[in-house]
């Protein structure tokens, strides 16, 4: 079996030593890079489970980045960086990203992470790429909501797991912890807020009345249930 590929980007030659040498001693490949370009470059000869993504970089804005990798990419994305304030992890989590490391950190940490986003489900996962419920149209092969007059919208990859985990489910009470367990990372304060950024853009993206939701209902204290109709395939 092929080790998964993980993809570095930072500036810091230290950091991108210390998270290779710890990620290839936990069994994975690592490609590492100093600048966004070369990154980029990269990309088209190479397929990322996971890219690892500093905000600060030379060449340019991580969270312009984030945000391409999260709606064109099918790798889950962890942003690593030093921004500690409140409103830069919301900002990268609504840009896309599937977690976000403060740094300093320790190299097992990450490790953990990834890996926990490893076990998370992958839109592969399914024969069936495509899910129809109430008016709508899933394409989980592009990353893309089709209303009925056949206007797209683009979901990023964070966004999808959460759609996908619905849409497995309707009409069931799906917690905090099972969201936690399925999707993977560390349940807490940074996974609830991750999950509550996730299913407000999703409830604007299926153009929903955020005061009363119609499909994707909140069950305060308990969770959330999806009230569609879905057909696979």
């Amino acid at each position: 079996m092929t080790q998964p590929m993980v993809a570095i980007l930072d500036d810091e030659p230290e950091i991108r030593r210390m998270l290779s040498d710890a990620l290839e001693d936990a069994g994975f490949r690592t490609a590492s890079f100093a600048r966004a370009t070369e990154f980029e470059a990269a990309l088209n000869s190479m397929s990322p489970d996971v890219c690892l993504v500093d905000l600060g970089l030379p060449d340019r804005d991580g969270l312009s980045l984030v945000h391409r990798l999260a709606l064109e990419s099918g790798a889950s994305v962890i942003i690593i960086s030093g921004r500690t304030q409140v409103q830069d992890r919301v900002t990268g989590l609504e840009l896309g990203a599937d977690d976000y490391i403060i740094k300093p950190f320790e190299p097992s940490e990450v490790v953990a992470r990834v890996r926990a986003r490893l076990r998370s489900p992958k839109s592969g996962v399914k024969s069936s790429q495509t899910a129809r419920f109430n008016g709508w149209t899933a394409h989980f092969d592009r990353y893309i909501l089709e209303d009925e007059s056949g206007e797209e919208t683009a979901f990023s990859h964070a966004e999808g797991e959460v759609l996908r985990l619905f849409l497995d489910a309707p009409k069931r009470l799906i917690s905090r912890a099972q969201m936690q367990e399925t999707l993977g990372g560390v349940a807490g304060e940074s996974f609830d807020r991750a999950m509550d950024v996730r299913i407000s853009r999703l409830r604007t993206k299926l153009k929903e009345d955020p005061k009363n939701p119609r499909l994707i209902k909140t069950i305060y204290g308990a969770g959330y249930i999806f009230l569609g109709d879905v057909k696979w395939g």
